[in-house]
Protein backbone atom coordinates (compact mmCIF):
# COMPACT_ATOMS: atom_id res chain seq x y z
CA UNK A 1 0.00 0.00 0.00
CA UNK A 2 2.82 2.40 0.79
CA UNK A 3 4.39 1.63 -2.58
CA UNK A 4 1.07 2.27 -4.34
CA UNK A 5 0.81 5.60 -2.51
CA UNK A 6 4.27 6.62 -3.68
CA UNK A 7 3.39 5.75 -7.27
CA UNK A 8 0.22 7.82 -7.16
CA UNK A 9 2.13 10.80 -5.78
CA UNK A 10 4.22 10.82 -8.96
CA UNK A 11 1.15 11.30 -11.15
CA UNK A 12 0.76 14.88 -12.28
CA UNK A 13 -2.18 17.17 -11.61
CA UNK A 14 -3.30 16.29 -15.13
CA UNK A 15 -4.78 13.11 -13.61
CA UNK A 16 -8.29 13.53 -12.20
CA UNK A 17 -10.50 10.41 -11.87
CA UNK A 18 -13.72 12.38 -11.82
CA UNK A 19 -15.54 10.67 -14.66
CA UNK A 20 -17.41 7.35 -14.34
CA UNK A 21 -15.63 5.94 -17.39
CA UNK A 22 -12.25 6.71 -15.87
CA UNK A 23 -13.14 4.97 -12.61
CA UNK A 24 -14.49 1.91 -14.37
CA UNK A 25 -11.45 1.63 -16.60
CA UNK A 26 -9.07 1.99 -13.65
CA UNK A 27 -10.95 -0.67 -11.68
CA UNK A 28 -10.80 -3.10 -14.60
CA UNK A 29 -7.12 -2.48 -15.25
CA UNK A 30 -5.98 -2.62 -11.64
CA UNK A 31 -7.80 -5.94 -11.14
CA UNK A 32 -6.25 -7.44 -14.25
CA UNK A 33 -9.02 -6.78 -16.74
CA UNK A 34 -11.18 -9.48 -18.27
CA UNK A 35 -10.86 -12.78 -16.48
CA UNK A 36 -9.10 -11.32 -13.46
CA UNK A 37 -5.73 -10.95 -15.20
CA UNK A 38 -5.89 -14.15 -17.23
CA UNK A 39 -3.01 -14.31 -19.69
CA UNK A 40 -3.70 -14.21 -23.40
CA UNK A 41 -0.22 -14.71 -24.75
CA UNK A 42 1.98 -15.87 -21.90
CA UNK A 43 4.43 -12.95 -22.21
CA UNK A 44 5.08 -9.87 -20.08
CA UNK A 45 2.49 -7.81 -21.96
CA UNK A 46 -0.39 -10.25 -21.96
CA UNK A 47 -3.99 -9.77 -20.85
CA UNK A 48 -4.99 -6.19 -20.13
CA UNK A 49 -1.38 -5.08 -20.60
CA UNK A 50 -1.46 -6.15 -24.24
CA UNK A 51 -1.34 -2.90 -26.22
CA UNK A 52 -3.98 -4.15 -28.66
CA UNK A 53 -6.39 -4.81 -25.80
CA UNK A 54 -5.66 -1.42 -24.25
CA UNK A 55 -6.28 0.29 -27.58
CA UNK A 56 -9.67 -1.39 -27.85
CA UNK A 57 -10.59 -0.48 -24.26
CA UNK A 58 -9.74 3.20 -24.58
CA UNK A 59 -11.12 3.51 -28.09
CA UNK A 60 -14.46 2.36 -26.66
CA UNK A 61 -14.12 5.19 -24.10
CA UNK A 62 -13.45 7.66 -26.94
CA UNK A 63 -9.92 8.19 -25.60
CA UNK A 64 -11.19 9.79 -22.39
CA UNK A 65 -8.18 11.76 -21.06
CA UNK A 66 -9.29 11.24 -17.45
CA UNK A 67 -9.40 7.47 -17.95
CA UNK A 68 -5.96 7.40 -19.58
CA UNK A 69 -4.49 9.44 -16.74
CA UNK A 70 -5.96 7.10 -14.13
CA UNK A 71 -4.63 4.07 -16.00
CA UNK A 72 -1.17 5.65 -16.13
CA UNK A 73 -1.19 5.80 -12.31
CA UNK A 74 -1.82 2.07 -11.86
CA UNK A 75 1.69 0.78 -12.54
CA UNK A 76 4.97 1.68 -14.18
CA UNK A 77 4.26 -0.65 -17.08
CA UNK A 78 0.88 0.90 -17.78
CA UNK A 79 2.37 4.35 -17.46
CA UNK A 80 4.96 3.44 -20.09
CA UNK A 81 2.26 2.14 -22.45
CA UNK A 82 0.14 5.24 -21.86
CA UNK A 83 3.04 7.57 -22.66
CA UNK A 84 4.09 5.62 -25.73
CA UNK A 85 0.70 4.76 -27.23
CA UNK A 86 -2.43 5.98 -25.44
CA UNK A 87 -1.61 9.68 -25.18
CA UNK A 88 -0.53 9.67 -28.82
CA UNK A 89 -3.88 8.21 -29.88
CA UNK A 90 -5.69 10.72 -27.67
CA UNK A 91 -3.94 13.62 -29.40
CA UNK A 92 -4.56 12.21 -32.88
CA UNK A 93 -8.22 11.55 -32.07
CA UNK A 94 -8.99 14.97 -30.58
CA UNK A 95 -6.78 17.29 -32.66
CA UNK A 96 -5.96 15.40 -35.88
CA UNK A 97 -5.12 18.38 -38.08
CA UNK A 98 -2.98 20.03 -35.43
CA UNK A 99 -1.06 16.78 -34.82
CA UNK A 100 -0.63 16.33 -38.57
CA UNK A 101 0.90 19.81 -38.82
CA UNK A 102 3.19 19.19 -35.84
CA UNK A 103 4.52 15.90 -37.24
CA UNK A 104 4.74 16.68 -40.97
CA UNK A 105 7.90 17.09 -43.05
CA UNK A 106 9.91 14.69 -40.91
CA UNK A 107 10.07 16.96 -37.85
CA UNK A 108 8.89 14.09 -35.60
CA UNK A 109 11.04 11.07 -36.57
CA UNK A 110 9.43 7.74 -35.69
CA UNK A 111 6.42 9.70 -34.37
CA UNK A 112 8.39 11.16 -31.45
CA UNK A 113 7.66 14.63 -30.16
CA UNK A 114 9.85 16.81 -27.98
CA UNK A 115 8.74 16.23 -24.40
CA UNK A 116 6.63 13.22 -25.35
CA UNK A 117 3.01 12.65 -26.32
CA UNK A 118 1.86 12.86 -22.69
CA UNK A 119 3.17 16.44 -22.55
CA UNK A 120 1.25 17.39 -25.70
CA UNK A 121 -1.91 15.75 -24.35
CA UNK A 122 -1.59 17.70 -21.12
CA UNK A 123 -1.03 20.90 -23.07
CA UNK A 124 -4.20 20.27 -25.10
CA UNK A 125 -6.49 19.72 -22.12
CA UNK A 126 -4.90 21.38 -19.10
CA UNK A 127 -4.60 25.07 -18.30
CA UNK A 128 -1.59 25.52 -16.03
CA UNK A 129 -2.91 28.71 -14.44
CA UNK A 130 -0.30 30.84 -12.71
CA UNK A 131 1.13 29.43 -9.50
CA UNK A 132 3.50 32.26 -8.57
CA UNK A 133 4.71 35.67 -9.75
CA UNK A 134 7.66 35.82 -12.14
CA UNK A 135 10.36 38.38 -12.85
CA UNK A 136 8.18 40.37 -15.23
CA UNK A 137 4.68 39.44 -14.08
CA UNK A 138 3.40 40.46 -10.65
CA UNK A 139 0.63 38.38 -9.08
CA UNK A 140 -1.39 39.00 -5.92
CA UNK A 141 -2.65 35.43 -5.48
CA UNK A 142 -2.14 32.22 -7.44
CA UNK A 143 -4.54 30.88 -10.07
CA UNK A 144 -4.75 27.09 -9.95
CA UNK A 145 -4.46 24.87 -13.01
CA UNK A 146 -7.48 22.94 -14.23
CA UNK A 147 -8.87 20.76 -17.02
CA UNK A 148 -10.50 22.58 -19.91
CA UNK A 149 -13.38 21.01 -21.80
CA UNK A 150 -12.66 22.73 -25.12
CA UNK A 151 -9.39 24.24 -26.34
CA UNK A 152 -8.87 26.29 -29.49
CA UNK A 153 -5.32 26.45 -30.85
CA UNK A 154 -4.49 28.71 -33.77
CA UNK A 155 -1.53 29.08 -36.10
CA UNK A 156 -2.66 32.62 -36.78
CA UNK A 157 -2.52 33.41 -33.07
CA UNK A 158 0.87 31.73 -32.86
CA UNK A 159 2.27 34.02 -35.53
CA UNK A 160 1.27 37.00 -33.37
CA UNK A 161 3.65 35.72 -30.69
CA UNK A 162 6.64 35.59 -33.05
CA UNK A 163 8.92 38.42 -34.06
CA UNK A 164 8.72 39.08 -37.79
CA UNK A 165 12.12 37.48 -38.45
CA UNK A 166 10.79 34.19 -37.02
CA UNK A 167 7.58 34.00 -39.08
CA UNK A 168 8.88 30.92 -40.87
CA UNK A 169 8.45 29.00 -37.59
CA UNK A 170 5.12 27.30 -36.95
CA UNK A 171 3.57 27.91 -33.54
CA UNK A 172 0.11 26.97 -32.25
CA UNK A 173 -1.22 29.10 -29.37
CA UNK A 174 -4.48 28.70 -27.45
CA UNK A 175 -7.02 31.34 -26.61
CA UNK A 176 -6.37 32.72 -23.11
CA UNK A 177 -8.19 31.02 -20.26
CA UNK A 178 -9.73 33.64 -17.97
CA UNK A 179 -9.25 33.45 -14.20
CA UNK A 180 -11.48 36.10 -12.56
CA UNK A 181 -10.58 35.00 -9.03
CA UNK A 182 -6.97 36.02 -9.62
CA UNK A 183 -7.90 39.46 -10.93
CA UNK A 184 -6.35 42.69 -9.75
CA UNK A 185 -7.57 46.26 -9.53
CA UNK A 186 -8.70 48.06 -12.65
CA UNK A 187 -11.17 45.43 -13.84
CA UNK A 188 -8.58 43.04 -15.24
CA UNK A 189 -8.64 39.24 -15.12
CA UNK A 190 -5.71 36.88 -15.37
CA UNK A 191 -5.36 35.17 -18.75
CA UNK A 192 -3.33 31.97 -19.02
CA UNK A 193 -2.43 30.59 -22.44
CA UNK A 194 -0.27 27.82 -23.86
CA UNK A 195 1.14 26.65 -27.15
CA UNK A 196 3.59 24.41 -28.98
CA UNK A 197 6.15 24.83 -31.80
CA UNK A 198 6.51 22.43 -34.68
CA UNK A 199 10.05 21.07 -34.91
CA UNK A 200 11.41 23.44 -32.27
CA UNK A 201 14.91 21.95 -32.52
CA UNK A 202 15.11 23.26 -36.11
CA UNK A 203 13.32 26.55 -35.50
CA UNK A 204 14.79 29.99 -36.04
CA UNK A 205 13.52 31.03 -32.60
CA UNK A 206 15.65 28.38 -30.89
CA UNK A 207 18.64 29.16 -33.12
CA UNK A 208 18.44 32.84 -32.10
CA UNK A 209 18.16 32.00 -28.40
CA UNK A 210 21.14 29.65 -28.59
CA UNK A 211 23.17 32.03 -30.75
CA UNK A 212 22.58 34.95 -28.35
CA UNK A 213 23.30 32.69 -25.36
CA UNK A 214 19.98 33.62 -23.76
CA UNK A 215 19.88 32.44 -20.17
CA UNK A 216 17.45 29.76 -19.04
CA UNK A 217 15.20 30.66 -16.12
CA UNK A 218 16.30 29.33 -12.74
CA UNK A 219 12.92 29.44 -10.98
CA UNK A 220 10.48 28.51 -13.73
CA UNK A 221 9.93 25.11 -15.36
CA UNK A 222 7.65 24.00 -18.14
CA UNK A 223 4.35 22.89 -16.55
CA UNK A 224 3.86 20.31 -19.31
CA UNK A 225 7.17 18.46 -19.60
CA UNK A 226 9.20 19.81 -16.66
CA UNK A 227 12.04 21.12 -18.87
CA UNK A 228 13.86 24.41 -18.38
CA UNK A 229 12.51 27.51 -20.11
CA UNK A 230 13.54 30.78 -21.70
CA UNK A 231 11.62 33.95 -20.87
CA UNK A 232 10.66 35.59 -24.15
CA UNK A 233 10.22 38.84 -22.23
CA UNK A 234 13.78 38.72 -20.91
CA UNK A 235 15.04 37.86 -24.40
CA UNK A 236 13.20 40.84 -25.90
CA UNK A 237 11.19 38.63 -28.26
CA UNK A 238 7.65 39.70 -27.32
CA UNK A 239 6.11 41.60 -30.28
CA UNK A 240 3.37 44.18 -29.79
CA UNK A 241 1.04 41.93 -31.78
CA UNK A 242 0.94 39.46 -28.87
CA UNK A 243 -0.76 42.02 -26.60
CA UNK A 244 -3.17 42.93 -29.37
CA UNK A 245 -4.08 39.31 -30.00
CA UNK A 246 -4.66 38.59 -26.30
CA UNK A 247 -6.58 41.77 -25.61
CA UNK A 248 -4.18 42.91 -22.90
CA UNK A 249 -2.33 46.15 -22.30
CA UNK A 250 1.15 46.40 -23.74
CA UNK A 251 3.74 45.17 -21.25
CA UNK A 252 1.12 43.31 -19.17
CA UNK A 253 2.15 39.84 -20.26
CA UNK A 254 4.96 37.33 -20.08
CA UNK A 255 5.49 33.98 -21.73
CA UNK A 256 8.08 31.24 -21.70
CA UNK A 257 9.27 28.63 -24.18
CA UNK A 258 10.87 25.43 -22.94
CA UNK A 259 13.73 23.54 -24.61
CA UNK A 260 11.14 21.11 -26.04
CA UNK A 261 9.12 23.88 -27.70
CA UNK A 262 6.16 24.19 -25.30
CA UNK A 263 4.94 27.73 -24.63
CA UNK A 264 3.06 28.95 -21.58
CA UNK A 265 2.35 32.44 -20.38
CA UNK A 266 0.15 34.90 -18.54
CA UNK A 267 -1.39 38.29 -19.19
CA UNK A 268 -3.83 40.77 -17.68
CA UNK A 269 -6.99 40.88 -19.78
CA UNK A 270 -8.65 44.26 -20.04
CA UNK A 271 -12.45 44.16 -19.91
CA UNK A 272 -13.95 45.21 -23.23
CA UNK A 273 -16.90 47.53 -23.72
CA UNK A 274 -20.02 46.28 -25.48
CA UNK A 275 -18.88 47.85 -28.75
CA UNK A 276 -15.46 46.21 -28.46
CA UNK A 277 -17.09 42.84 -27.79
CA UNK A 278 -19.12 43.17 -30.99
CA UNK A 279 -16.03 44.08 -33.01
CA UNK A 280 -14.10 41.14 -31.56
CA UNK A 281 -16.91 38.72 -32.36
CA UNK A 282 -17.05 39.97 -35.95
CA UNK A 283 -13.32 39.31 -36.48
CA UNK A 284 -12.93 36.10 -34.47
CA UNK A 285 -12.55 33.76 -37.45
CA UNK A 286 -10.64 36.03 -39.77
CA UNK A 287 -6.96 36.30 -40.55
CA UNK A 288 -4.75 39.33 -41.02
CA UNK A 289 -6.28 39.98 -44.44
CA UNK A 290 -9.85 39.97 -43.11
CA UNK A 291 -10.79 36.79 -44.99
CA UNK A 292 -12.12 33.61 -43.47
CA UNK A 293 -9.11 31.74 -42.10
CA UNK A 294 -9.31 27.95 -41.83
CA UNK A 295 -6.12 27.83 -39.79
CA UNK A 296 -8.00 28.86 -36.67
CA UNK A 297 -10.21 25.77 -36.99
CA UNK A 298 -7.39 23.22 -37.36
CA UNK A 299 -6.40 23.10 -33.73
CA UNK A 300 -9.65 22.54 -31.87
CA UNK A 301 -9.51 19.92 -29.14
CA UNK A 302 -12.38 18.91 -26.88
CA UNK A 303 -13.52 16.14 -24.57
Amino acid sequence: MMERGRKNQKCSSFCNPSTPGATAAATSISSGGVGGGESYGGNGNSGILDETVLMLVFRSLNWDPHAICVAACVSRRLRAVARRVLFRELCISRAPRMVSALTSDGVAPAGRLGGGWHALAKLLFFCCGCAAPTRFFALDRPALGHFVGVSRFSKTSGRSFLARRFWSDLLFVSDPCEHPAAGRGGGEDLGAYRGVFRGFMRSRTRAWLIGKQAELETRVRCPYCGARVWSMTAAGLVPNSASTRLGSHEGSLEYFVCVNGHLHGYCWLAHLSTDDDDDEADGDDTGDDGKHNEEDEEGNAEF
